[in-house]
């Protein structure tokens, strides 16, 4: 088979989980959300599970920093950490949702989002301001911590 015939491989397997989404987002539209949240839910809380077992305490600065250890910083720049707030802009979706939908990256940030609440107890909450998956020129997130658990 010659090579123009292949699809473009993923690098990685964020690219490839991100493919699997778009596609059941491209066959099934907005009823899959839920259940896009619901799985990607579990991985979150799944992974903030595992870094609080190797951080030293669960602030939201030093879950942020572990958080962005795996970053290529020509994608993803931290605008700013603290206790209080982390804030990172980024200009490509690794999961490669540029220009599919804002409610899809909403329920894929769910990884994201409940990383962050479970490892730093229950305090964290995301704010997505623009995203590439609504063909915002770049991603422009927030998590902070919130005054009371939920």
């Amino acid at each position: 088979m010659p090579d123009k015939d292949l699809k473009k491989l993923p690098r990685n397997s964020t690219e490839a989980q991100g493919l699997l989404i778009k596609a059941f987002y491209k066959k099934y539209g907005d009823e899959i959300l839920p259940i896009v949240d619901d799985i990607l839910s579990l991985q979150g809380r799944a992974l903030g599970l595992k870094v609080k077992e190797k951080v030293q305490d669960t602030k939201l600065s030093t879950i942020a920093k572990f958080f962005s250890k795996n970053w290529d910083p020509k994608l993803v720049k931290v605008i700013s950490i603290s206790d209080e707030k982390f804030h990172i802009q980024g200009t490509k979706c690794p999961f490669g949702l540029e220009n599919t939908s804002r409610k899809l990256c909403e329920a894929v940030m769910a990884i994201d989002r409940e990383y962050f609440f479970t490892a730093t107890d229950g305090k964290t909450k995301l704010e997505i301001l623009k995203t590439v998956a609504a063909g915002d020129p770049i991603c422009d997130t927030v998590y902070k911590v919130s005054e009371k658990k939920e």
